[in-house]
């Protein structure tokens, strides 16, 4: 693990900032399902790791936060924390600067053999397209606030300048950034499950660097487009980039 706190710890920082009041944050702190109240909060606590909405290095919000967030008890969120940390995603850490934090690096899922239903991949990355269209558009049509320009500018410089161990969270973090411009939170919700589905694709894929150098020249015409407010531009920009992936993903799975 990367050193990044103060502490003796490594990979881990104290409690910063972080905005867990934001639409995107909300979409994924929110309350699960009580039927399985347990796999759910797992489920959810992976998801905000995943897609980088609780940064490797950073602290989780607190138990009694996340029970409330989440409605289920605190027994069940210290049992997801527990559970999480013995599978190596989080690490605790006493003292004045203490709480659960997500380690850093996070760990890479194992790739499987288990093949996929073509139908699957058809139907992930039809609702991406359906999604990821409606939000550029979307975030394109309203009119951005200095923070809300500057948050988009830093998402964009985060991808670009990004090792290709962070690649794939930073640049999650900067779609779901730009659902939420859209201000629709139901949006961000399904950006967020849809994401996630694509990942668990791009988890059986390699990282290729022209790809990756490709991905970024994109991503900059797509945040060009939404601040000049030029919808047009920003679906076609957005749509060329899904197209790249989507033939990677065909290409390697099916």
């Amino acid at each position: 693990m990367t050193p990044r706190g103060d502490g003796d710890t490594p990979g881990l920082t104290q409690r910063s900032e972080s905005p867990y009041q934001s639409v995107v944050s909300d979409a994924l702190f929110r309350p699960v399902r009580s039927g399985n109240a347990f796999e759910d909060t797992v489920a959810r606590l992976l998801q905000t790791i995943r897609l980088g909405i609780v940064a490797p290095g950073e602290a989780l919000p607190s138990e009694r936060d996340l029970a409330g967030r989440f409605a289920v008890s605190r027994d069940t969120v210290r049992e997801a924390i527990r559970e999480l940390a013995e599978a190596g995603y989080l690490a605790s850490r006493r003292g004045r600067y203490g709480g659960t934090f997500v380690v850093d690096p996070v760990p890479v899922p194992a790739p499987t053999a288990e093949p996929i239903d073509p139908t699957d991949i058809e139907d992930i990355l039809g609702l991406r397209e359906i999604l990821e269209l409606g939000a550029v558009r979307g975030a394109a049509a309203r009119t951005l606030s200095a923070t809300d320009r500057e948050l988009l500018w830093s998402r964009l410089r985060d991808a670009t300048e990004s090792t290709v161990e962070d690649y794939r969270r930073v640049d999650s973090r900067l779609h779901l950034t730009i659902g939420e411009l859209v201000g629709t939170p139901s949006l961000v919700s399904l950006l967020a499950d849809n994401r996630t589905r694509v990942n668990e694709l791009l988890d059986r894929i390699p990282l290729l660097a022209a790809n990756i150098a490709h991905s970024n020249q994109q991503h900059e015409a797509i945040v060009l487009a939404i601040l000049t407010g030029d919808a047009d531009g920003a679906a076609a920009a957005m749509r060329e980039h899904l197209d790249g992936s989507s033939a990677l993903l065909r290409g390697f799975l099916s």
